[in-house]
């Protein structure tokens, strides 16, 4: 798994060791080779995520992640070379107002939206209760196997 991020923002090593765990974890459940596949990570403040969210999305108000999917469908991804999986913009700032309301850490909350939002590069969403309970599921057992339940 190979996380593209700006040198100049980049998350802490530990929590970048926990990303790209949780991803790997996420992309070989869809028989995808993790060693294969890239996502763009950035971090915005949060004028910047309402700003893409109201652009891309048409909500004019502050998110915690977007995400950016490269591919349609999982059957669009290529069966060699590198897979751009798409990018993930996570705010910070939203990130940790989250996890204090939640009393968990702000490393748990970071991690959970980005695996969040690699569960929608890879083709999951939470429109319908039975999507949100699957995504829920797959993310809830990522955290786990990286040792950050709530």
């Amino acid at each position: 798994m190979n996380i593209l991020y700006d040198p100049e923002n980049m998350p802490e090593k530990t929590l970048l060791s926990k990303m790209e765990e949780g991803a790997a974890l996420c992309a070989e459940a869809e028989g995808i080779p993790a060693e294969r596949v890239e996502v763009s990570l950035t971090f915005v403040s949060g004028e910047e995520i309402r700003a893409l969210n109201r652009d891309y999305r048409g909500v004019d108000k502050v998110t915690d992640v977007l995400s950016f999917p490269q591919y349609e469908a999982l059957a669009e991804i290529p069966g060699q070379g590198e897979i751009p999986l798409g990018d993930v913009v996570i705010c910070r700032e939203q990130a940790v107002k989250q996890a204090q309301e939640l009393g968990h850490s702000k490393e748990r909350e970071i991690v959970y939206l980005f695996i969040h939002s690699i569960c929608h590069l890879l083709g999951y969403d939470h429109l319908e209760e039975g999507e949100r309970q699957e995504m829920r599921k797959r993310e809830e057992a990522v955290m786990s196997k990286i040792q950050l339940e709530r």
